[in-house]
């Protein structure tokens, strides 16, 4: 089997831990997730993360433009290339789903995201650039950054016609969640569950703290997408959120949000929904998986561990993939 195999974290003070495991494993690249309202800062967990291995590969999958200047973002990547080396580095950019609607925000229109992507690779070559009106260009010199060009690659977390026509012209790859996106040499699908042992029940406690957090995300794309009837009891768990006021309920919503099964939606999460969604399968079935995807265009599996035990997931999934 020819798919990469790579791990995503939900950002976390142990993150630089994970990806050092995660080395010792075998994956090929340790994504962080950009959401500051639910992680702690992504730059800061990478490069703990880069002063802390030697051969992993490391990048932000994926940035949401709008929450730092390009200049920020370009500054933060010359960073982390000055400790890991531009080998190691890749950068994914979104519209910032997860991340704005945290925040009470809607994702960004593809066109900013394009410009901000114009931008920022102008900036990283140690070109002149344009924004807000105000020309700029990085001036860092030797040892207060990598110097330019920098050139890593840029993934863009697209499944819309819109992120993927931005892929094709901005990009060196894509980003998706749950299925790949065709047609790219770099096509990277973030992955959730667990490995089931043998004659475990999908709906035990170990099951459902490894891959319950995932389990929620059908939910919020059928509310999103007025779709409701597309997920098991879907109007009484919307039901669960109704009393919160309109303009707070996405902070209750996203309580947890891929770490762990909060509150409200733990009555409606159930083993038998994590088999369904593909979130709790065996090894065999997992390898499954896996065919199916490379055969639908993925290249590389961007697998999220969760639970009390993330090296033990991450080693079970590896495993998995490996035969």
């Amino acid at each position: 089997m020819a798919l990469k195999l790579s791990c995503a974290f939900a950002t976390s003070d142990k993150s630089h831990e994970h990806a050092r495991i995660a080395e010792e494993l075998g994956y090929a690249r340790a994504w962080f997730y950009d959401s500051p309202a639910l992680y702690p800062d992504v730059w800061v967990q990478l490069c703990r993360a880069a002063e802390r291995t030697r051969r992993i590969g490391l990048g932000p999958g994926v940035l949401v433009p709008s929450l730092r200047h390009p200049m920020v973002t370009a500054s933060a990547i010359a960073t982390l290339v000055s400790i890991a080396g531009p080998n190691r580095i890749a950068i994914g950019i979104g519209s910032g789903f997860t991340g704005r609607l945290t925040m009470g925000q809607r994702p960004m229109k593809w066109s900013a995201v394009r410009e901000y992507v114009t931008v920022l690779r102008a900036l990283l070559r140690g070109e002149e650039a344009t924004w807000d009106a105000g020309v700029m260009r990085m001036l860092q010199p030797a040892g207060y950054g990598a110097p330019r060009p920098i050139e890593v690659p840029i993934v863009i977390g697209a499944a819309g016609p819109k992120g993927i026509a931005a892929a094709r012209d901005l990009a060196d790859g894509v980003f998706a969640a749950g299925n790949p996106v065709p047609g790219f040499a770099c096509s990277i699908v973030l992955t959730f569950g667990t490995v089931l042992r043998d004659g475990e029940d999908a709906g035990s406690d170990r099951v459902l703290a490894a891959a319950g957090h995932a389990a929620p995300v059908m939910f919020h794309f059928a509310l999103e997408n007025k779709r409701l009837e597309i997920v098991e009891r879907g109007d009484e768990w919307a039901a669960a959120y109704q009393a919160i006021p309109a303009e707070r309920r996405h902070l209750a919503l996203h309580d947890q949000h891929l770490i762990a099964i909060n509150k409200r939606d733990r009555p409606f999460i159930t083993g038998q929904m994590l088999v369904k969604q593909g979130l709790a399968l065996t090894r065999d079935q997992w390898r499954e998986r896996f065919a199916t995807l490379e055969k639908m265009g993925a290249t590389e599996i961007a697998y999220q561990p969760a639970g009390p035990d993330i090296p033990v997931e991450l080693e079970a999934f590896a495993t998995a993939l490996r035969g």
